[in-house]
């Protein structure tokens, strides 16, 4: 087996959350660093997805979250987005054709391959995709904003064996390049394959955990 989770080494953080709170999220505080990827994990109904949404300040929130250093309020909403990129469960789509959901789309189009997705698929109607197809044209919608951290919520829950695989192999080679991640997910074995350390998530407590 392939190991691809990031090698430990020495690196600059790039994420830096300090009692990070909203309501049924306890504060919580840790650093994420260039090219880490972090495992979150927890019961449903514990909180992992409140806690990506508060980082990507998609709802109400307090506390201190920066980027590379620079606070989240010195910097436009649009952009903390597009540099903090959240993947949600189940993607948000506001058009009838899946092209029209990327604005960049030759970027896209290189990524498709990688995650098992025909060239063609731009030309779908999003209702003609199954759930798959939808997680995976999503994670692909962030990827090609190339964000410094990307917020995975379940990305590869309702994949096959071989997609997974294709699916942590490309964030995998992501992070090599120097971007960062927050990884939900249920599956022990893929936490230990993705990450080297767990934010574990209890009635909206965050905490270092040791790996399974």
């Amino acid at each position: 087996m392939i190991d691809r989770r990031p090698q430990q080494r020495m690196r600059q953080p790039v994420l830096e959350v300090t009692d990070l709170r909203r309501p049924a999220l306890k504060p919580a505080s840790f650093t994420l660093s260039t090219g880490e990827c972090v495992a979150v994990r927890g019961p449903s109904g514990a909180g992992k997805t409140l806690l990506l949404r508060a980082i990507a300040d998609l709802d109400p929130n307090e506390g201190r979250v920066a980027l590379d250093g620079v606070d989240r309020e010195a910097i436009p909403a649009p952009e903390w987005r597009r540099k903090v990129a959240y993947v949600p469960a189940e993607p948000g789509w506001w058009a009838d054709g899946v092209g029209e959901h990327f604005a960049d789309w030759p970027r896209a189009a290189a990524l498709l391959p990688k995650v098992g997705l025909p060239d063609d698929v731009k030309a779908w109607p999003v209702a003609r995709c199954s759930t798959g197809e939808r997680l995976r044209l999503a994670l692909v919608r962030a990827l090609a904003l190339e964000p410094r951290v990307i917020l995975l919520d379940e990305p590869t829950a309702a994949l096959d064996a071989v997609t997974v695989a294709s699916v942590e192999a490309l964030i995998h080679d992501r992070l090599a390049t120097g971007m960062s991640a927050l990884w939900v997910t249920h599956d022990d074995d893929q936490a230990v394959r993705v990450a080297r350390r767990i934010l574990a998530v209890h009635a909206g407590e965050v905490r270092e955990a040791a790996l399974p």
